[in-house]
């Protein structure tokens, strides 16, 4: 029993920031979705007006993701090492010489889809299909998505990037940039400032990566690896794996007895 207790994994402050940043986003998406529903109720109210009458959640928003987006530029012990990695005082050299980070061609893939995935938004805002509600609801719905992504599935780490995990990833610091894209097309301080918030922040990752890139790579950068890690996230990703596949026999088995 003893070591059962011992090998329990608990929960990091890394991880626990994270639940909590679905919590709120979760609550913030809820928010802006009965508002988005209240000024479709009163006809001609543009959400945009309705929003604006109630400054305090424009100010909330804001705050909220500013101070998370300003956190990603100076080095942090709550921050994931994913995002971390970028910093000087996290390079522990491996004495390995030999660079290897995750395929830039599959990075190019994931961009030019999430430029084209977007672009059909963009299309159908300009066509009148979608409003600056819609936009900015999808905003919003990402950035729920993002904290998905990081707690319990990820595509482009499946999918493209064939990463190890968070720690690890390429793209990592795209996330605010990816979030903010729908909110390119409306056209508010508010949205244009995180959105121009988001973007210095990818180009700072950017630039470090092509000035720095054995900080990105495991076999230089001992604070990649799984010793070394703060976060432990792959432990819940591989509990929710092992979850699915006990579902998965065990409608397999009652599929069986019902068809004797």
């Amino acid at each position: 029993m003893e070591k059962q207790a011992n090998n329990r994994i608990r929960l990091t402050p890394v991880s626990i920031l994270h639940y909590f940043r679905l919590v709120y986003r979760s609550a913030l998406f809820l928010v802006l979705l009965v508002l988005y529903i209240l000024s479709c109720s009163h006809g001609g109210t543009e959400f945009t007006d309705l929003l604006e009458n109630r400054p305090v959640i424009i100010t909330v928003i804001c705050a909220v993701f500013t101070v998370e987006m300003i956190m990603r530029f100076f080095p942090s012990r709550l921050e994931s090492p994913g995002s971390q990695k970028q910093f000087a005082q996290n390079y522990i050299k491996t004495g390995n010489t030999h660079i290897e980070v995750p395929d830039n061609n599959a990075t190019l893939v994931v961009l030019l889809l999430w430029i084209g995935f977007n672009a059909v938004f963009g299309a159908l805002y300009l066509k009148g299909i979608f409003d600056d509600g819609i936009m900015m609801l999808i905003a919003s719905a990402y950035s729920v998505c993002d904290m998905i992504c990081i707690l319990f599935f990820c595509p482009f780490e499946t999918w493209f990037l064939k990463n190890k995990c968070c720690g690890s990833c390429r793209i990592y610091n795209w996330d605010y940039a990816m979030m903010f894209t729908p909110l390119f097309f409306v056209a508010k301080p508010y949205t244009w400032g995180l959105l121009a918030l988001s973007a210095a922040l990818l180009l700072r990752w950017e630039i470090t990566f092509y000035r720095h890139p054995e900080r990105f790579s495991e076999d230089t950068n001992a604070y990649l690896s799984c010793a070394n890690c703060t976060e432990k996230l792959c432990t819940h990703k591989k509990q929710l794996r092992t979850l699915r596949r006990q579902v998965a026999e065990f409608t397999a088995r009652r599929k069986r007895m019902l068809e004797k």
